[in-house]
């Protein structure tokens, strides 16, 4: 397997500027998941590795949160040898849609492509056990939290990162009048 932070840099997914992130959080670096996982070659490394380190969890299914987890989750379930669903928003909540369930005690692995503060994973968590699922761990390609980040089951990622964000009124880079991108695919908190 090759670096996985010098992929992102190779695919142009690891940018740098002045980024608002789905979190509403701010920070100078953007991990852009899309461009990395745009070539199926690559998303189904990122998967291969994802699996091997969770394959010890048993997982029955693989799901994740829309959008930024679907390529990364369908490409692990592949890998794993087992069904794939997804949760999404509907009125600001995260919930399972398209006619996709869970039965009681089914034991899934929730994947997303980044991890920062963990909330789309906890609300993909949150939806999964409201179904009556079993969640049995959670991974991500990177986990730019550097660790830090509590989604309430063990977790794994392929790279860690310690990248800095900041409430939008201590943002540095909002201070000294750099202007701002919103590349994520959630409305800005």
């Amino acid at each position: 397997m090759y670096d996985i932070l010098e992929r992102f840099t190779q695919t142009a997914a690891l940018l740098n500027g002045h980024f608002v992130l789905s979190s509403g959080l701010h920070s100078p670096t953007y991990l852009q998941c899309a461009l990395a996982l745009q070539s199926p070659t690559d998303a189904n490394a990122f998967a291969q590795a994802i699996a091997e380190k969770c394959g010890a969890f048993e997982a029955d299914a693989v799901a994740s949160p829309a959008i930024g987890g679907l390529v990364i989750g369908f490409a692990t379930a592949q890998a794993l040898g087992c069904r794939f669903i997804w949760t999404e928003r509907e009125n600001s909540v995260m919930t399972l849609r398209r006619g996709f369930s869970a039965t009681q005690g089914e034991r899934f692995l929730v994947v997303e492509d980044v991890i920062t503060t963990g909330g789309s994973t906890r609300e993909c968590i949150e939806a999964l056990e409201k179904a009556g699922a079993k969640v049995v761990a959670a991974a991500s390609v990177i986990d730019r939290s550097n660790g830090l980040a509590d989604v309430g089951v063990p977790r794994v990622s392929l790279a860690t990162l310690d990248v800095p964000s900041y409430r939008p009124e201590n943002c540095p880079l909002c201070k000294s009048g750099t202007s701002m991108t919103k590349p994520g695919s959630r409305p800005q908190k």
